[in-house]
């Protein structure tokens, strides 16, 4: 299985980007799909989340109420809707998922899978 990650690039303060992380197997096989990101110097950090269903979502308070995660198993994609960037957005995202349960959506060292990254730049 592997992922590819694409949407990203360079936006004002304010804008709105659409991420897309299709798969190359069935997403309905990935208990849960994740968004993480990257800045410069920084650790990589949890996005978003979205469970098998797409009913479960979850978020980092940093992005709660401007990204918007989503999914569809029919076409085997990921999507993070980003509203209202801000500069601190700034970093590489990456799509991540896993076929196995996991104890918690927001540590990477329990994702198996993992995209190429994608580049998202805000500027002020």
């Amino acid at each position: 299985v592997q992922l590819q990650a694409s949407g990203g690039g360079l936006v004002q303060a304010g804008g709105s980007l659409r991420l897309s992380c299709a798969a190359s197997g069935r997403t309905s096989s990935f208990i849960v799909m994740a968004w993480f990101r990257q800045a410069p110097g920084k650790e990589r950090e949890f996005v978003a989340a979205i469970s098998r269903t797409g009913v479960n979502t979850y978020y980092a308070d940093s992005v709660k109420g401007r990204f918007t995660i989503s999914r569809d198993n029919a076409k085997n994609t990921v999507y993070l809707q980003m509203n209202s960037l801000k500069p601190e957005d700034t970093a590489v995202y990456y799509c991540a998922a896993v076929t196995r349960p996991i104890s918690t959506v927001v540590a990477d060292r329990l994702y198996d899978y993992w995209g190429q990254g994608t580049q998202v730049t805000v500027s002020s």
